[in-house]
């Protein structure tokens, strides 16, 4: 089998046979260059609307809320039971209304009082400050 170019002829096959292939040239309709333009556009519009409207996030920024999101439900998880435990010393109540709310210092006194000893140090600090504006916030209520 042999190939032949003759100008812009192709012939394939033996020498002689008259199968061509010719200029071969792709005949594209009208539409498909707008709709491909479309097509890209509208790709850019979802991706646009999508992050600013539609809640769509990267990656480090969901990694972010995880972890935002995981504290939170710790707190929240941990100050009741720092709460009852604060209550079973009501003699310490009057020194920690005492302290300063600007700070730490009620939290600290929530740690030394030993309040949220069953906390993992990472996130101790934070049930500590919400367990201290709990107690404080229900000796108001009284």
């Amino acid at each position: 089998m042999a190939t032949i170019v003759v100008g812009n002829s192709i012939h394939l096959g033996n020498v002689g046979s008259k199968q061509e292939v010719g200029d071969f040239a792709m005949k594209v309709p009208e539409w498909v260059k707008p709709g491909i333009w479309g097509l890209i556009g509208g790709a850019i519009a979802a991706i646009v609307i999508g992050f600013v409207w539609g809640g769509w996030v990267t990656g480090g920024a969901a990694g972010k809320m995880e972890a935002a999101s995981a504290e939170a439900a710790i707190v929240q998880a941990f100050t009741p039971l720092c709460v009852a435990k604060a209550e079973q010393q009501p003699e310490k109540f009057v020194s920690l209304k005492e302290k300063s709310s600007y700070g730490s210092s009620r939290g600290n006194f929530v740690i030394e009082a030993g309040w949220v000893d069953n906390v993992s140090e990472k996130y101790r600090s934070a049930v500590a400050k919400a367990c201290a504006q709990t107690v404080v916030e229900g000796m108001k209520a009284e």
